[in-house]
């Protein structure tokens, strides 16, 4: 197959790409931003053997005329759309751009897969659509209840795709992930900033009490998930993806700084976030039911992804440059000032 991998340069998008370029012809849409990092494609890019199958656009998914010539040039079978403004972080100091890539973007790659024949387009949402879990698991049936302009931006994009497969009967199916971790995820992100500020000897900077929870799957699980989907999924439906490990965020803190040899007095408790959901839950019944089920356990991933952390320093430090220091400084300055 030909697939379009839109955002396919960062964490989630580079690790799919590894997974299917092995049987496929895989072409990368990506505008490398901050979080796009073509150091994650590297390995492929210079694999003679599987950069024949590999083709890399620089560009954005809103951009209908590039998407256009994508389509029609490489003759593309499935889309793939991880591209998106994800940090929620981020969208709480500036929504506009979350809006632009994650509604509109995802309106002009359905209007490019109904000018040209796809087997499958696969979105890629996410739990948080759901908001807060305050009883049960969430059900793929369950209202959307958005708390956060990120987590708003890609209610729009999933509901978006659900009334092109209602109205135009595309075939497309909606996935809703749990917290991913990994190696290659940028370090703005809970787990990897705490692994590097740990590393760097720096405070880690813990909202509120610390016991928000979060369900967290590997990233190879993850992209596992969206092969079999790819296969074995039903056009107009709505697939969980959980790793079915919920953990307290200060019990992943400690984790982290155990394994690290860190002394936990490094965690610094700052003011939470506004508009913090409490607690993330998925049930994966219905994907389960089909036959998949996450590999990696949650402890035996995580000291995997601390060692990774450690061993690529180059990478990570890299990002973790002025303009991230400056994000950093305007994110977390105030909150050590004035925390709960």
């Amino acid at each position: 197959m030909a697939i379009l991998i839109t955002g396919g340069a960062g964490f989630i998008g580079s690790h799919f790409v590894r997974r299917m370029i092995k049987h496929n012809h895989v072409v990368v849409l990506d505008k490398l931003t901050y979080a796009g990092n073509l150091e994650n494609l590297r390995g492929i890019r210079e694999d003679r053997e599987l950069s024949g199958y590999f083709k890399f656009y620089k560009g954005d998914i809103c951009n209908q005329e590039l998407v256009d010539h994508i389509m029609s040039t490489e003759k593309i079978d499935v889309i793939v759309n991880f591209a998106a403004e994800t940090h929620v972080d981020r969208s709480i100091l500036s929504a506009g751009t979350f809006i632009d890539t994650d509604i509109k973007g995802v309106f002009v790659l359905l209007e490019a897969s109904r000018r040209y024949t796809i087997k499958k387009f696969i979105q890629i949402s996410t739990d948080e659509v759901y908001g807060t879990a305050f009883h049960d698991a969430f059900k793929e049936t369950d209202s959307l209840n958005p708390s956060n302009p990120y987590a708003a931006s890609k209610a729009g994009g999933d509901r978006l795709a659900f009334a092109y497969w209602n109205t135009y009967k595309l075939p497309i199916i909606i996935t809703r992930a749990s917290n991913n971790y990994g190696p290659y995820q940028h370090p703005e992100k809970f787990i990897p900033l705490f692994i590097t500020n740990a590393i760097e000897g720096l405070k880690l900077p813990l909202y509120g009490d610390g016991r928000q929870e979060r369900d967290w799957i590997h990233v190879e699980d993850h992209c596992a998930a969206i092969d079999f989907i790819i296969e074995n999924g039903k056009d107009g439906e709505v697939y969980n993806i959980g790793g079915g490990n919920e953990k307290q965020n200060i019990d992943t803190a400690l984790f982290i700084l155990n394994v690290l040899a860190k002394d936990k007095g490094m965690i610094e408790n700052v003011k939470d976030r506004e508009g913090h959901d409490r607690r993330y839950a998925l049930d994966c019944t219905k994907l389960k039911s089909l036959g998949w089920k996450p590999q990696i356990d949650f402890e035996e991933g995580l000291r995997d992804t601390i060692k990774w952390y450690e061993e690529n320093e180059q990478w990570w430090k890299q990002i973790k440059n002025d303009e991230f220091m400056k994000y950093y400084e305007t994110q977390y300055s105030h909150r050590f000032a004035g925390k709960n």
